[in-house]
């Protein structure tokens, strides 16, 4: 049985966090051993709502780069490439922007999902609405069906992501007597909530995270930040490890059982306090991500990560001219070599 096409991207927005590791990356280390599979760095989309602010792209590019071949996303069994190293991806989304009705590209919540890292004021959030955010939505059913992508790893809030994809697809092959493009499925990943150092979402923005790229003395010194339960003031004072929100969190998410089973039966009974409870969890997550940063010290200079890239740029582009020439053929526009 042929393996089945598979698209994922991540948008080079600095350094990966743990939470992208956990969320994104440990998935697609398991789908390149599936499925015929494509990742890219999604540099014009951090464009659509980063546009002023442009200074560190292209190093970031290369720092997410190592953090993804760090993770054990391997270039000979998957396609890793950069979204603007294949520009027939942009005249795809600009042929499809051509069938796509305005209504469809105003509801997708995608589009409402990427307004919203615009500001936190809903009103001003609107007034920041590029042309190119607009056309978001139908750059990202271009990403998917420029390499003839049949699957796509979501979470199950980003299921519906994929509606205007598949209603595109359908109207392409329509109007143009065509079944060229297919209509690409959901696979549903899990993803952990991940939660930062003070409680809220991990993210870059609130200065909260965890990167892979962190020492194992960084990490730890972020560990000791971590909220625990409140309740617990002394040392011996019992807690509650449903009340300790973030270090206890992270145990769940990195500790065995039968970690987990001592760490509530020693805070329950105020056996140990927070401190010495978080340095234990610090020692737990540097084990757990150090072959990950090990790999990654490897990385001395950029002309390995450039020559990747490279070589999985060529590759998607292959893959996606042939599908623009079916593209430019079903339309009937000319083939100008």
């Amino acid at each position: 049985m042929s393996k089945k096409r598979l698209l994922s991207g991540i948008r080079p927005t600095g350094a990966l966090h743990i939470g992208h590791y956990l969320g994104v990356l440990r998935n697609w280390v398991k789908l390149q051993e599936e499925h015929e599979c494509f990742f890219f760095i999604a540099d014009w989309h951090t464009l659509t709502t980063k546009y002023k602010d442009t200074n560190d792209l292209q190093n970031d590019i290369l720092e997410v780069a190592k953090d993804i071949i760090s993770s054990g996303v391997n270039p000979s069994k998957a396609t890793l490439y950069v979204q603007s190293a294949v520009p027939e991806v942009a005249e795809l989304h600009l042929l499809l922007s051509m069938v796509t009705y305005h209504n469809w590209v105003e509801r997708d919540p995608t589009l409402k999902d990427m307004v919203k890292l615009l500001a936190e004021d809903e009103e001003k959030a609107k007034e920041e609405v590029t042309y190119g955010l607009l056309g978001y939505p139908v750059l990202m059913t271009s990403d998917i069906l420029s390499v003839l992508g049949e699957l796509v790893p979501v979470g199950k809030d980003q299921v519906a992501h994929l509606e205007l994809t598949r209603d595109i697809a359908r109207r392409f092959n329509f109007i143009y007597k065509t079944d060229l493009f297919p209509e690409p499925q959901a696979i549903l990943t899990e993803t952990p909530s991940v939660p930062g150092i003070d409680g809220r979402k991990m993210s870059k923005s609130y200065g909260n995270d965890i990167k892979l790229v962190d020492s194992e003395e960084a990490t730890s010194k972020k560990v000791l930040q971590m909220i625990t339960d409140p309740k617990k003031a002394k040392k011996n004072d019992p807690g509650s490890p449903e009340d300790c929100q973030v270090a206890y969190k992270h145990y769940e998410i990195f500790a065995d059982k039968n970690i987990l089973e001592l760490v509530r039966k020693e805070c329950t009974s105020g056996a140990i306090g927070c401190v010495d409870c978080k340095k234990r969890l610090a020692g737990i997550m540097n084990g757990y991500f150090h072959e990950i940063r090990e790999k990654r010290e490897l990385f001395k200079n950029d002309k390995e990560i450039l020559e990747i890239l490279s070589t999985g740029n060529k590759k998607a582009s292959i893959a996606v001219k042939n599908t623009l020439e079916q593209v430019r053929d079903a339309m009937k526009l000319m083939q100008w070599k």
